[in-house]
């Protein structure tokens, strides 16, 4: 099924992504960022947060946003 997956780390990005049936936003996190870690970041379906066991469903989109921006003050 397709997805819009949008990666608001750093540059960021936005494209429409395949996914597998059934997966849910940790196995997509897990997938898209194997090397970070999923407290430092705010995940929203359709611009919802949503637990880690959310089902993707067609034409979600899904943002990852990090909670802090790296040299940002406090």
């Amino acid at each position: 099924m397709r997805i819009l997956f949008i990666n608001n780390d750093g540059g960021g990005f936005a494209d429409f992504i395949d996914v597998e049936e059934n997966t849910n936003v940790e196995k997509l996190f897990r997938q898209k960022m194997s090397a970070e870690n999923a407290s430092d970041y705010l995940i929203r379906v359709n611009r919802q947060p949503v637990p880690r066991d959310y089902i993707l469903k067609e034409n979600d989109r899904v943002t990852i946003t990090p909670v802090k921006i790296e040299g940002a003050a406090r």
